[in-house]
C-alpha cells in the first residue's frame, strides 16, 4: 500500500510537470533559491567544523569540565550536550545529523540519541527572529513572546519524553555497546589532520546536497497542491505550512487572516517543522535511529505550544 501511495504521488508530480512547467518552473527555482541563498552559505560551514570536531574528539574537551550540569540538568552527557547547543543555534536539521553523527562514531548511546531527537531539533535562533517574527508576522507580536512560548513548549517537550518516557534513563551506561558502529572502522585511513578536514568537507557537501534535494521536491509538491487544492484557502495555507515551513509561513502571512490566528498558525507551523523537514531529518539520520520519537516529539511540541499561545 505504500509503495503504491508513493508511485501516485511521484506519477501526480510528472503528470504536473509536463501539464504546467512554468508553475513547475517557478517552484523548482524558488526551492532552489532557498537552498542556494540560506542553507548552502549557514548550513555548510557548520557541518563541515563540526564534523572535523567530532572527528579529533574535540568536544569532550571543550564540554567535559561541565558534564555534571549537563547529566543533571538536561540529562546530557558533555557530547549529547553539544548536539543540543548547536542544534538550538543552527537549526533544523542540524540537531539530527550531529546526533546522528555522535551516534555512528561511539560518542553517545542510542537511548540518548533517540532522546535528544525529542528536543533538539528545532527552528534556529536567526529564523525565528528574522524570518517569523519581522517578514511573516510584521512585527506585530512581541519577539520575547514568540521565543518565550517555542522555549518553553520544547523545554515541556524534553521534560515528558526525559522522565515520563525514558523514566531519567537517558545516558548510556558503559559497557553497553548501544553505539551505531565502531569509531576505529570509520577514521582508521584518516590519521592525518588534513585527511580528517577532507572527509569533514565531502560529508558536509553530501549532506547539504541532499538536503537541497528534499527542498526541491517538496516545492513542486506545494506547488502541486496548491495548483489541483479544492478546498477553502484557509485549509490550503495550513496544508502547505505542513508541507514546507519557509514558504508556508510566507503564503500564510498573504492569507488575510485574523492576526489572532495567523499567530497561531505560523507559532505552531514553526514549532512542527513541516514534513520537508522531517524528510530531511530522516535523511541524516543513522539507519539504526528510529524517526518515531522525532515525530511524536513533533507533535507534542506543538500541541504545547497551541496550548501556550491560547493561553497567553
Amino acid at each position: 500500500m505504500k509503495q503504491k501511495l508513493t508511485a501516485a504521488g511521484i506519477l501526480l508530480l510528472l503528470l504536473f510537470l509536463l501539464c504546467y512547467p512554468q508553475e513547475a518552473l517557478s517552484a523548482s527555482r524558488e526551492g532552489m533559491k532557498l537552498w542556494l541563498n540560506t542553507l548552502l552559505p549557514t548550513l555548510l560551514p557548520f557541518l563541515i567544523l563540526t564534523g572535523f570536531l567530532i572527528h579529533t574528539n574535540g568536544v569532550e574537551k571543550i564540554l567535559a569540565p561541565f558534564g555534571r550540569f549537563w547529566k543533571k540538568v538536561f540529562g546530557l552527557s558533555p557530547s549529547g550536550a553539544y548536539a543540543f547547543l548547536l542544534g538550538m543555534l543552527c537549526g533544523y536539521p542540524m540537531g539530527a545529523k550531529i546526533t546522528s553523527d555522535l551516534f555512528r562514531y561511539g560518542k553517545i548511546g542510542k537511548r540518548e540519541a533517540e532522546y535528544l531527537l525529542t528536543f533538539s531539533n528545532n527552528a534556529s535562533p536567526a529564523f525565528v527572529t528574522t524570518y517569523l517574527a519581522h517578514v511573516c508576522l510584521g512585527g506585530r507580536a512581541p519577539l520575547g513572546k514568540i521565543v518565550g512560548i517555542l522555549l518553553l513548549a520544547d523545554g515541556f517537550c524534553m521534560v515528558f519524553f526525559r522522565f515520563a518516557v525514558y523514566r531519567g534513563h537517558t545516558i548510556r551506561d558503559s559497557g553497553t555497546g548501544d553505539i551505531g558502529s565502531s569509531p576505529k572502522k570509520e577514521t582508521s585511513v584518516t590519521n592525518s589532520l588534513g585527511a580528517l578536514l577532507d572527509v569533514s568537507i565531502m560529508n558536509g557537501f553530501e549532506t547539504i546536497t541532499r538536503l537541497g534535494g528534499y527542498i526541491l521536491l517538496f516545492s513542486l509538491l506545494s506547488a502541486c497542491i496548491s495548483h489541483y487544492w479544492f478546498f477553502g484557502p484557509t485549509a490550503k495555507y495550513i496544508v502547505l505550512g505542513g508541507m514546507e515551513i519557509t514558504t508556508g509561513l510566507y503564503q500564510l502571512s498573504e492569507a488575510g487572516l485574523g492576526q489572532e490566528l495567523q499567530f497561531l498558525c505560523s507559532i505552531v507551523m514553526t514549532a512542527f517543522g513541516g514534513a520537508c523537514i522531517l524528510a530531511q531529518t530522516k535523511s541524516v539520520l543513522h539507519e539504526k535511529l528510529s524517526i518515531l520519537p522525532y515525530l511524536s516529539a513533533k507533535c507534542l511540541n506543538a500541541l504545547f505550544t497551541a496550548v501556550l499561545v491560547l493561553m497567553l
